[in-house]
């Protein structure tokens, strides 16, 4: 595989269990060495260049800690510091930036092994950001968190890529994170990838059908409703009608239906991202 990641972008790099996305993160980070290739973070070898390299990247592996489970969160987050040396200034600054951003500041004095799902991410993302890096690994950061939780780490991600330009490579199962965070995409398959592209291209050009929704208070024309149920198949209870479209036959479609019911309320929209893959990798 080969593929190259500019410099404040946010990628969602996916496939299904076993595609090899942890181990690619793996190799990245300097964690595994390749079998062969080149890799190269910031111009520079991960391998050779281990501890510059390090200092410019962050990694949290979502079901894996770096904090000692039996100190408080303070005391892992003073050991980070000294291991990256940062000075007393720049680590003050940098943690209170973090706390306040996180709303993690309660965190810091409880034992590690005391806290929720929610709150050991984190405090693994304060970690990871704790040395301000120019790149974020994240695989599977949201996983088992609530929407509370998942919708302020994708806020807090967003606006690092915005303000510190932040380059993100985030692998996941969670389909919300990739269409909250990300304009690009890469698929792998066994090692393999087979798409590397915008991601709304790859919705576009891998599912050319629209679902409709359609919300009505009576029916007008029974014999144009009943087309839309045999030829269309729609899906209809009292007051609803559901249908999947081709996109070249949306507009007959929503001709019969404004003739076939009075309506109330009507959704059309493309099928969210997890439908479409699973489609995709079912060939």
């Amino acid at each position: 595989m080969s593929f190259t990641i500019k410099e404040g972008e946010i990628v969602g790099y996916l496939g299904v269990n076993g595609a090899g996305k942890t181990t690619t993160i793996k190799i990245l980070t300097g964690i595994l060495y390749p079998d062969e290739g080149e890799v190269r973070i910031l111009g520079k070898n991960p391998f050779e260049n281990r501890r510059e390299v390090l200092k410019q990247i962050g990694v949290v592996f979502g079901q894996d800690s770096i904090f000692v489970y039996e100190v408080p969160v303070i005391a892992s987050l003073r050991l980070f510091k000294e291991i990256y040396r940062l000075s007393d200034e720049f680590f003050e600054r940098r943690l209170n930036y973090l706390v306040e951003l996180f709303d993690a500041k309660d965190l810091l004095n409880k034992q590690y092994r005391t806290l929720s799902l929610g709150q050991k991410m984190k405090v693994n993302l304060i970690a990871a950001l704790l040395h301000k890096p120019k790149i974020l690994f994240l695989d599977e950061p949201t996983i088992g968190l609530d929407i509370f939780n998942k919708r302020r780490i994708r806020e807090i991600i967003k606006r690092l890529n915005k303000e510190e330009g932040l380059t993100v490579l985030i692998t996941t199962h969670d389909m919300e994170d990739i269409e909250e965070l990300c304009d690009r995409i890469i698929l792998l398959e066994n090692g393999k990838i087979s798409y590397d592209g915008p991601l709304a291209k790859f919705k576009q050009r891998y599912y050319q059908k629209r679902k409709v929704t359609v919300f009505y208070s009576k029916v007008l024309e029974e014999k144009v409703l009943n087309d839309l149920i045999e030829n269309f198949g729609a899906r209809k209870n009292e007051g609803f009608l559901e249908l999947e479209v081709d996109v070249k036959k949306l507009n007959e479609v929503l001709n019969k239906i404004t003739k076939a019911v009075e309506i109330d309320d009507l959704e059309v929209r493309m099928p969210n991202l997890e439908e479409i893959l699973l489609r995709y990798f079912k060939g």
